[in-house]
């Protein structure tokens, strides 16, 4: 079995869903509970999976609390001095 996403124009949704009643031996029909929460839910994850690798890898530098408090300082500094 295969999995697949789909997106339906509004006005054939009622046309797609006939076609899936007369073929359901064949075709399930799953929500996906992250997407309907937040549609870009799997864009996001791959994002922060690429950061938190970066992290392990060295790539990018993981702050303590502290350290970034003082770069958000220092951040408003530099925009107050402008």
């Amino acid at each position: 079995m295969q999995t697949i996403s789909i997106q339906i124009q509004d006005n054939y949704v009622n046309d797609f869903m006939n076609y899936v009643d007369n073929h359901s031996q064949n075709i399930t029909i799953a929500k996906d509970k992250n997407l309907e929460i937040d549609s870009y839910f799997y864009d996001r994850r791959k994002k922060l999976h690429q950061i938190r690798n970066d992290v392990k890898n060295g790539k990018m530098k993981l702050l303590t609390q502290e350290e970034s408090d003082t770069e958000i300082e220092l951040f408003f500094q530099e925009l107050e001095n402008n």
